[in-house]
């Protein structure tokens, strides 16, 4: 609490400290709902130093894309636009971050009143609503030149170098862990050339680089008290990306029926109605700035990051769980497997998509 009281005088010098509430949803950095003896409130986030390489470069990035988005909606009132827009605090000599006594970085937000999330969806409503959310941030950012951002997490959606990754961890696995994934293995493989399609599209400039969000899960679209999308949050992984990994992966968590380490692969389908629902909204959004090709190949995107994520995990497998956590031993594999079963129920629903 001491060193949250420190950073609290940084950032709001001239208000009184009331009470701090962690809050345990997201899964690498620490954050805090602040209260003062105001009405408003705020939120302090602790950015994870052991695995964002360069803190000061990522939260410029948030800022520098937050403002640009204040810029793009000015015609609405200033009250309406800070509940659409997160808005960054600065300390008291105008620095975007703050070093504590730890060497911890720490930035700060003003908190959205009246809002909710939702960690699963379970009405197509909850889906069109965030499509139009994610769609509408990728429309107003379509003019950020993605050369004044830095890449936060290197080769993140690279298909090129998750599959080294793999095939690196098939020459190094042992015999035992290879036999029990040969068929995830096998399914990887005969996919290869197919999920190379966007990758190379990016590789030729053929489809652009653009800001892009990079986490676009349903739990990262703050919605109002009647269920309306407000504001995308979490913009930690803001960097340069192509479009259609912040579709897909925001797909791949909205149209799996089952979660994604579910052992009962019977259980795992894909959503069509979601699927539909999502498109619709952020279709409806992101409007003119997407080109043809760009707009053909959405489904593939949905594909894509669903097989990224199944071969992140079986690579990880391979590599005897080195990276995600894991509750027992096997963990990583059922959720490959997990990946790779969604994948098949997307192309019996969605059909052919390259």
């Amino acid at each position: 609490m001491k060193v949250l009281r420190e950073v609290f005088d940084i950032f709001l010098p001239d208000q009184v400290f009331d009470s701090a509430i962690e809050l345990t949803s997201g899964h690498i950095n620490d954050t805090f709902l602040i209260t003062t003896t105001a009405p408003q409130k705020y939120i302090f986030q602790k950015i994870n130093k052991g695995v964002f390489q360069d803190v000061p470069g990522l939260i410029m990035n948030k800022v520098k894309v937050s403002k640009h988005l204040h810029q793009k909606l000015a015609d609405l009132p200033q009250k309406e636009r800070a509940r659409r827009v997160l808005t960054f605090l600065q300390t008291s000599d105008g620095q975007n971050h703050y070093v504590d006594r730890n060497g911890d970085f720490w930035n700060a937000t003003f908190f959205i009143d009246e809002s909710q999330t939702f960690e699963t969806v379970t009405d197509p409503m909850v889906a069109y609503e965030g499509g139009k959310l994610f769609g509408e941030f990728l429309h107003l950012t379509q003019d950020f030149d993605p050369s004044e951002l830095i890449e936060v997490i290197p080769r993140f959606h690279d298909m090129s170098f998750r599959f080294e990754q793999f095939e690196e961890a098939l020459k190094n696995c042992s015999s035992e862990r290879k036999q029990k994934a040969q068929k995830c293995i096998d399914l990887a493989i005969d996919l290869k050339k197919e999920m190379h399609i966007l990758q190379g599209f990016k590789d030729n400039g053929q489809i652009r680089l653009r800001v892009t969000h990079n986490d676009t899960k349903i739990s990262n679209a703050l919605f109002d008290m009647k269920g309306s999308g407000l504001c995308v949050i979490d913009t930690d992984t803001i960097m340069p990306g192509i479009i259609h990994y912040d579709f897909g992966d925001a797909i791949r968590t909205i149209c799996n029926t089952a979660a994604e380490d579910e052992k009962d692969l019977d259980k795992v389908t894909f959503n069509e109605e979601f699927y539909r629902a999502y498109s619709k909204g952020f279709l409806e959004k992101i409007g003119d700035a997407v080109s043809d090709l760009e707009r053909k190949y959405f489904p593939l995107g949905a594909k894509t990051i669903i097989f990224i994520m199944a071969l992140r995990f079986l690579t990880d497998y391979l590599n005897n769980d080195i990276y995600y956590k894991t509750s027992y031993p096997d963990h990583n594999l059922v959720r490959a497997m997990n990946q790779f079963k969604l994948i098949q129920s997307f192309d019996e629903v969605m059909g052919e998509v390259s």
